[in-house]
């Protein structure tokens, strides 16, 4: 297991470094500049676009605009939101915060390209299906040359849709939470039948396709973000005194690095360090230019691109302006981040538990639904990156590979399969990013028109 972590540990540091540094974040703030801050601009009409108005049932496609965007929530709000963010502190402390922003505000941009981007060049799989997601529109959009990058892409995104981080830390929690207080003996055969309740309710769902998948996440998402408002919204109150002090130290952490190891600089100092471990975090969080997005958003319902990129633009404020500024506060405003030496969500549990009567339960509630929903979207995203690579009709056989990766996760330790998916991520977001920027006149000439052509419906 130590050899194991050792390995992963040098993966995600050789994929993350300044290139990709300069390509996630650089390329965000190129395309945000290059649309001229549109999404800020437009925020009303895609709630608009989202609630509905524009839908339109004879379009080419799967799914609703609204099952598009909670599919693509419910891969990202989830373990992202709550052993991410823990981790992110823990890590990096408050400052760690603050640099996740910055990945979500610069994501808001990345989304709604890439998701425009998945329905302005959606291609068909070997049945004829009309599909949508990075390795279509990188085929579609640049040509056939370019499809040694749209093969980059499905090979790491079916490593990068394993659900090793959502299940491990469910494990975990399990035990801190259910398990250990109650005198269970915690060992690896608790831990496989743990894994082998997830592996039968995994797959009742996933074999059902998007179809079933995206009416799971509709239902699940909107109720497990509420309850978590609520619960997060409790705690700040009991400590409300305490949340001015953090929001500033958040903000003042994040240039003074004060919390962080000195021992790992980079860009030549410590400061260089906390702001690649936020936007690693962030890009954990909100997945703003992997590409899983646009791969659940490719099968929306709609015969115009950039609403689909509107409505996309929403996650991260969702995920992580909102749910994960609510996690890191919660940690905060209660202390535990200084007194206890509890990392992922096993941190947030210990926040709940002393906030709330029954807190920690109340977390496993979250926990698990954030959980399933995530392992719900992923073996999609799996299944499209293999029918791209070997053909629709053999799509299935992902489903296997990744219920069999459940067990695989619930029985490895935790920062190995962080290290894992840090690295995968990497390697799905160069493609992604490559592609996007390159495309980016087309999405800006197709925004131009849908806009234009609003402003006439209007007038």
């Amino acid at each position: 297991m130590k050899s194991l972590e050792n390995f992963t540990a040098a993966f995600s540091s050789l994929a993350w470094g300044l290139p990709l540094l300069i390509l996630l974040v650089g390329g965000g703030l190129y395309l945000l500049i290059r649309s001229q801050f549109l999404p800020f601009r437009y925020l009303g009409h895609a709630i608009s676009v989202l609630r509905g108005k524009y839908d339109n049932p004879d379009d080419a496609g799967e799914i609703s605009h609204f099952k598009a965007l909670t599919t693509a929530l419910s891969s990202t709000i989830g373990m992202g939101n709550i052993a991410g963010v823990a981790l992110a502190i823990s890590v990096g402390g408050p400052g760690a915060m603050f640099w996740m922003w910055v990945s979500a505000i610069v994501g808001m941009s990345t989304k709604y390209f890439t998701s425009t981007l998945a329905i302005l060049y959606r291609g068909k799989d070997s049945n004829g299906d009309i599909q949508g997601g990075p390795m279509y529109f990188i085929i579609e959009g640049l040509g056939k040359n370019w499809k040694p990058l749209a093969i980059l892409f499905s090979v790491f995104g079916m490593l990068g849709a394993l659900p090793v981080v959502n299940v491990n830390q469910l494990k975990q929690a399990i035990n801190d939470i259910i398990l250990i207080p109650n005198g269970v003996e915690v060992s690896f055969g608790s831990n496989l039948i743990i894994a082998l309740v997830l592996v039968v309710v995994t797959s009742i769902v996933i074999l059902g396709g998007i179809q079933r998948i995206s009416n799971w996440a509709s239902k699940m998402v909107p109720s497990m973000v509420l309850l978590y408002f609520v619960l997060v919204l409790v705690i700040l109150g009991a400590y409300i005194e305490e949340v001015p002090k953090y929001l500033s130290l958040i903000v003042t952490d994040a240039f003074a690095a004060d919390f962080f190891p000195k021992d790992k600089p980079f860009l030549g100092g410590v400061l260089g360090a906390l702001i690649l471990h936020g936007i690693k975090r962030g890009a954990f969080s909100n997945e703003a230019g992997l590409g899983t997005a646009p791969m659940a958003h490719g099968a929306a319902k709609t015969a115009e691109p950039v609403r689909e990129g509107l409505v996309a633009m929403l996650g991260p404020v969702i995920d992580t302006l909102i749910v994960c500024t609510l996690t890191a506060l919660a940690i905060l405003v209660t202390g535990v981040w200084q007194t206890t030496t509890d990392n992922g969500v096993s941190l947030t549990a210990s926040a709940f538990e002393q906030a709330l009567p029954y807190g920690q339960y109340l977390l496993m509630v979250c926990v698990f639904f954030f959980s399933v929903s995530s392992l719900l979207s992923y073996s999609y995203y799996g299944t499209k990156c293999l029918s791209f690579l070997i053909g629709a009709d053999k799509k299935h056989y992902y489903n296997y590979f990744y219920i069999l990766s459940i067990i695989l996760a619930a029985t490895t330790p935790f920062k190995a399969m962080v290290n894992f998916i840090d690295g995968v991520f990497a390697f799905m977001a160069i493609p992604t990013m490559i592609a996007t920027i390159l495309l980016a006149p087309k999405v800006l000439k197709e925004s131009k028109r849908y806009f234009r052509s609003l402003k006439k419906t209007k007038s």
